[in-house]
């Protein structure tokens, strides 16, 4: 498996039978390796347990026995530790790992000692940042010099962009040929864990289930093969993504990432947690990371970011989609949002009851947009449009009046909304988060208004059905879910990606499964 990223599981069980049982799992999960970590195990008896565990273990094994003050859990006599790792290394372990600080004493224990091919991983964590490419540079040539065959360092990420140095000193130990595991902890860091293949890591953790854990930010062994496609990610693997923040309840990972994979296409698909939208873009500028589909709170400030705009996401004044034009490196913006919900919501009053319409079927309707927001604005352009008339409710009214002024509607409170009712052949569009998981039970609108209204729609897709399309439904009001407006927008996002027609019925039929 020489230059294949390794993927490795922590066995983090309470128990020796835990451990044993985990390392069943792990090989049937697709594992390469297990980390044995000694320090999680309440009662431990070296001499016994070490050969129950190594002795006809299923995978290779990485030993580990963490201390306290490099964030594990053993406080014992530091000799001790030394003697449990060298006694794991006799009986056979392949990989044993020891911290920086404690390496020159482990060093000399085991010198003359080492099996052929035994590899001893010197360790550094740093749980408060990531410093400088020049420190990291540091960092591993003092790991090298303190006689490391693979050098590891773990920091943490306070935002996205302190993963590139990880990358840059990842690459470089590439280049010369030195083993690295390069991570960055907490969820800021997943993308260091999911691209180790990509900048040349030896091996990169994924927990058996989640909640094992062995450090922040750990995606499962089950995400990283069958949503992240790991294996198949390499030097060559165009990286896509989702800029959000929160990023972790979206399934567009799950539905592009299935989605290249059907028609064979080289690029994965990361959900990426931005604080700070400018930094990142201007951080991760170079072709690799080909194009981002942004979301809450990113869309508006994503047109002030972009080098160009399509003329329709100016016009909206939100951008959902950001492609890196290969022939020039420029940011373009786009939105797919728009035509996504409301060609769902045209086809939804299609199938309702709309008779003899020429044109769309919202033109000369009342559109109440509930949100004004980056959604929000794509719905009311959308719907002006089309010919209907716009109304804008919004939690702050100021931010109502400004979008009912750019599309010539008309602006209300919310509070305004729930008797609101000056005809038939109303359309509720929610474009608020309002009702998302996991604030389940939340509503913008109280169910006695809902049955002012001939359909509503809701942006939400998680859950598929909220409480706003079920009371709807239970007001005898047509619905239509979020869900079709998140397979048409990223439908236009897959084809502005790859250049590729999208496979409409594979991507409802993933959408279907997993929303």
């Amino acid at each position: 498996m020489e230059g294949t990223t390794l993927l490795c599981s922590p066995l983090v069980g309470k128990t020796v039978e835990d451990m044993v049982r985990d390392m069943a799992l792990a090989k049937s999960l697709g594992t390469d390796i297990v980390e044995l970590r000694l320090d999680f195990l309440d009662m431990f008896d070296p001499y016994r347990d070490l050969e129950i565990l190594l002795n006809g273990r299923p995978l290779p094994a990485l030993v580990t026995y963490r201390p306290k003050w490099e964030g594990g859990h053993f406080e014992g006599d530091e000799k001790l530790r030394y003697e449990v790792l060298c006694r794991a290394m006799e009986l056979g372990a392949e990989y044993v790992d020891i911290e920086l600080k404690a390496a020159d004493g482990f060093v000399h224990m085991i010198s003359g000692k080492r099996p052929e091919k035994f590899k001893l991983i010197i360790s550094s964590h740093n749980f408060q940042n990531t410093p400088s490419t020049e420190v990291l540079g540091e960092l591993v040539a003092r790991i090298q010099a303190a006689g490391a065959d693979i050098v590891k360092i773990a920091t943490t990420a306070v935002d996205i962009v302190d993963v590139a140095r990880m990358f840059q000193v990842m690459v470089h130990c590439q280049e010369r040929q030195v083993p690295m595991i390069g991570l960055v902890m907490s969820e800021r860091g997943v993308m260091s864990r999911l691209l180790c293949p990509k900048f040349g890591g030896y091996l990169t953790f994924g927990t058996l289930t989640a909640g094992k854990e062995s450090a922040p930010g750990q995606p499962t062994i089950t995400d990283m093969l069958d949503i992240y496609n790991i294996r198949q990610i390499r030097a060559d693997t165009k990286v896509f993504g989702l800029i959000a923040k929160p990023v972790k309840q979206s399934k567009s990972p799950i539905l592009h990432n299935k989605t290249f994979r059907h028609v064979g296409f080289n690029g994965v698909y990361l959900p990426l947690l931005v604080d700070d939208l400018a930094s990142f873009l201007e951080t991760y500028s170079s072709p690799d990371f080909a194009g981002f589909s942004s979301t809450l709170p990113h869309k508006e400030t994503a047109v002030t970011c972009c080098d160009e705009v399509d003329p329709v996401a100016k016009s909206i004044g939100a951008v959902n989609t950001i492609i890196k034009r290969p022939s020039d490196g420029k940011l373009v913006g786009y939105n797919t949002d728009y035509v996504g919900a409301i060609s769902a919501i045209e086809d939804g009053l299609r199938g309702f009851n709309v008779k003899n319409v020429v044109g769309s079927p919202l033109a000369g309707r009342l559109f109440v947009v509930i949100g004004a927001g980056g959604a929000g604005k794509a719905l009311a352009y959308g719907a002006k449009e089309k010919g209907a008339k716009v109304i804008i409710a919004n939690r702050t009214y100021e931010r109502a009046k400004e979008l009912a002024n750019s599309v010539g509607g008309r602006a209300l409170s919310l509070a305004e909304l729930e008797t609101y009712n000056p005809g038939e052949g109303m359309i509720l569009a929610n474009t608020t988060s309002m009702g998302m998981y996991p604030n389940v039970n939340d509503t913008p609108i109280p169910k006695h208004a809902l049955k002012f209204y001939d359909l509503v729609f809701d942006a939400v897709y998680a859950p598929k059905v909220t409480r706003l399309l079920r009371e709807a439904e239970e007001s005898g009001v047509a619905t239509v879910s979020g869900v079709e407006m998140f397979v048409r927008q990223a439908m236009g996002q897959f084809e502005l990606f790859t250049g590729l027609k999208a496979p409409e019925s594979f991507m409802r039929e993933i959408a279907a499964q997993y929303t």
